[in-house]
């Protein structure tokens, strides 16, 4: 009998950390405008694997007229060091027994490159799932992303579970025929996983 997968987002789910967290209020507000408001498709095709850190930190750097070495020490440093509580991390580790874990997230190259191994994350999930290598998005073509994994385990797709604060990402999991508990402030990713622990 094959394992059901659970699958696990990072931000905003297990983490609420920021790349560039470390910059200055008014210069991280202003990055945050320049990626993801001023220039969105230049972030997107980042997450999609069409970028590299560097070459959005050298944008960045000149659009904000700072050291190039400066702002990406800021840079890996805040990614290195994003914050996942460790109690989270252990009562994933224990439900691997009965499921398949998977960390799927809408992510950049840097995540994998300095978050997982700094925070040590391949411990704790089976497989982890980085937009920016799979170049494409969670609802991309109905769940492509979601399929795959799902076939590749043999995983009773009923039995599968997702954990996302995501609405959009919930709502395709839903529609493959998956379980979906969507994180919000009153039910954290912690309120989630006891309640799985204890079923």
């Amino acid at each position: 009998m094959h394992k059901p997968i659970l699958f696990i987002d990072f931000d905003g789910t297990l983490c609420h950390d920021r790349f560039w967290r470390s910059l200055s209020e008014e210069q991280y507000k202003k990055v945050q405008s320049l990626l993801f408001e001023e220039n969105m498709s230049f972030a997107e095709e980042w997450m999609k694997g069409k970028h590299t850190a560097e070459e959005v930190n050298q944008f960045l750097a000149e659009q904000l007229g700072i050291p190039f070495e400066e702002i990406w020490e800021i840079f890996v440093k805040d990614a290195e060091t994003m914050s996942v509580p460790k109690d989270v991390l252990e009562t994933i580790g224990k439900l691997r027994e009965r499921y398949a874990t998977i960390l799927i997230t809408v992510n950049m190259d840097s995540f994998s490159r300095f978050t997982v191994p700094a925070l040590e994350l391949s411990n704790y999930f089976d497989a982890i799932s980085n937009s920016y290598f799979e170049g494409k998005f969670k609802s991309d073509n109905e769940g492509e992303v979601f399929r795959d994994y799902i076939q590749k385990y043999s995983a009773p797709v009923d039995r599968s579970i997702l954990i996302d604060d995501s609405t959009g990402a919930c709502e395709t999991f839903r529609a493959l025929g998956g379980v979906a508990y969507q994180v919000t402030t009153e039910e954290d990713i912690s309120h989630h996983l006891t309640k799985l622990n204890k079923s």
